[in-house]
């Protein structure tokens, strides 16, 4: 049986300690709480683990030797914690650092307070007294990140159906909550699948033009203000763009037998959002132009000018500077529709949303398809390969491989309620088994393998090992099972990494 531990305080932590008897017993007195412990013997060690790893609390001898691992010879161990505690609070900004000192350097223990220290213990230690101590700070690292959440919870209200707990959605957000209110046109720019039309509409329910039904563009309807109007670019002849957009008079070609208002004089009052606008072509852009700069429009077959007042809201999955340079879109409109540009990261980009995101998904599809059914919870295993997936489909992707999910697991119904859960086994065969290091993807907290060149093999062996144990909150046994390697093999490595 693993053993029991207080979730709310298990941490990442640090051990930086030249003594290697000592620094184990440190970190089996923090053990028992649940915390996973990495131990190294001199600076230099100490600032390969600070530049690669994620620690909530780290734990430093004042003095100890710059390099040289456990028989390394102190050339300037009298300030060897203080450099440890200004590259911390630079490389791991979120994390708090205890010191631990001999009685003769109490006074440059308590200066370290002014760098940013979280607290000081002098040696001998007390076990129970420094096993507090790490809990309390681990505490106060687990309520900056609440804080963290509330403010991001802060960030979101208003935007339904939006998770956003990562720190770029949080911006993308908040940009959009300042220009909402505003006339100024959003240019919206992505990878497909990104959620650009979630971020349009988000724009026109934050505005003043908001109130009215939402719409896609359509052949009909009276004109009325306030209207969310989606009009997609791609795909269409000329002439049907421009018929869509502008609108006719009877008689304007074969088949016009009533007059009909266009996109813009259906959206007058209101927003229209032109997705894909880099595949308008180059004649209709210069008919856009006139509308931006005029606010007017004339219907195919007619010579009257109507004057229509719309915000626009575009939206591409190109580069449109690129496409200016190439001739291939016009620099006078690109300037109109990029009066505020809204970049939107891909998937890959905040994977700290796919685990918020995947458990959303669940609930709606559940709802949809045996809303009677216990909600099922996402095993770890599935998390953490849902969470490395390269995603190239980003969130419209994750929706449809959840869904699959959904419908896989419900088809099955072997387990009791109880067990009713989504496993590696429900995800699809093209996320569940692509090679990761030919697909470049990430790990579950960090970065692409790809920029990892240069890194050490075991340097992410290490990390990965870190962040599993995270995961598992100290199980070995479930550890090894998602590394795939042998529980042997792997309690040879955490003495061999100095892992606990």
């Amino acid at each position: 049986m693993p053993e029991t531990r207080d979730e709310r305080i298990a941490a990442q932590v640090l051990i930086i300690e030249d003594e290697p008897d000592h620094a184990e017993v440190m970190a089996d007195a923090l053990r028992k709480p649940g915390h996973v412990c990495t131990i190294v013997h001199a600076v230099d060690a100490a600032m390969g683990e600070l530049k690669g790893g994620a620690f909530d609390v780290i734990v430093t001898d004042l003095r100890m030797p710059a390099s040289g691992g456990k028989h390394g010879v102190a050339t300037d161990g009298a300030d060897a914690g203080l450099k440890v505690l200004e590259a911390a609070r630079q490389l791991q900004p979120a994390a708090e650092v205890i010191m631990v000192t001999a009685h003769g350097d109490v006074p440059t223990a308590r200066a370290a307070f002014k760098l940013g220290a979280y607290d000081f213990i002098q040696k001998p230690l007390d076990l129970e007294v420094f096993r507090n101590l790490v809990n309390r700070a681990a505490e106060t690292v687990l309520l900056r990140h609440q804080n963290d959440q509330l403010k991001a919870q802060a960030d979101t209200a208003g935007f339904e159906n939006f998770i956003a707990t990562s720190e770029p959605m949080r911006r993308v957000l908040r940009t959009i909550r300042t220009v909402a209110p505003s006339n100024i046109p959003v240019l919206i720019t992505g990878e497909s699948g990104t959620g650009k039309e979630l971020i349009a509409l988000a724009v026109h329910k934050l505005s003043k033009r908001a109130g009215q039904p939402n719409e896609r563009a359509s052949s009909g309807g009276q004109n009325s203000g306030g209207r969310y109007v989606a009009f997609n670019c791609a795909g269409q002849a000329e002439s049907l763009l421009e018929d869509q957009l502008f609108g006719h008079v009877k008689g304007a070609f074969t088949g016009a037998d009533k007059d009909r208002a266009g996109v813009f004089e259906f959206a007058d009052g209101g927003t229209v959002f032109l997705d894909e606008i880099g595949d308008m072509p180059m004649s209709m852009q210069a008919k856009l132009l006139r509308v931006l700069e005029s606010g007017e429009v004339v219907r195919l077959g007619s010579n009257d000018a109507k004057h229509v007042d719309v915000r626009f809201v575009s939206a591409t999955n190109k580069d449109l500077r690129e496409m200016v340079k190439a001739g291939a879109f016009r620099e006078d409109l690109f300037f109109r529709i990029n009066g505020s540009h809204v970049h939107l990261p891909s998937l890959r980009e905040r994977r700290e949303d796919i685990p918020p995101l995947v458990r959303f998904f669940v609930e709606r599809f559940m709802d949809q398809l045996a809303p009677s059914r216990q909600i099922p919870r996402v095993t770890d295993a599935a998390m953490m390969r849902l969470t490395s997936y390269n995603w190239p489909g980003n969130v419209r992707q994750l929706l449809n491989v959840v869904q699959n999910m959904v419908v896989t697991a419900l088809g099955e119904d072997l387990a009791p309620a109880s067990e009713f859960a989504l496993d590696v086994r429900h995800i699809p065969d093209e996320v569940r088994s692509v090679d990761a290091e030919n697909e470049g993807e990430h790990t579950p907290s960090g970065p692409a393998l790809g920029s990892l060149a240069g890194t050490s093999l075991e340097a992410i062996e290490k990390r990965a090992i870190r962040e599993t144990l995270r995961l598992t909150a100290g199980n070995r046994e479930h550890a090894a099972k998602l590394l795939g390697i042998g529980e042997r093999t792997l309690y040879r490595k955490l003495k061999e990494y100095g892992l606990r």
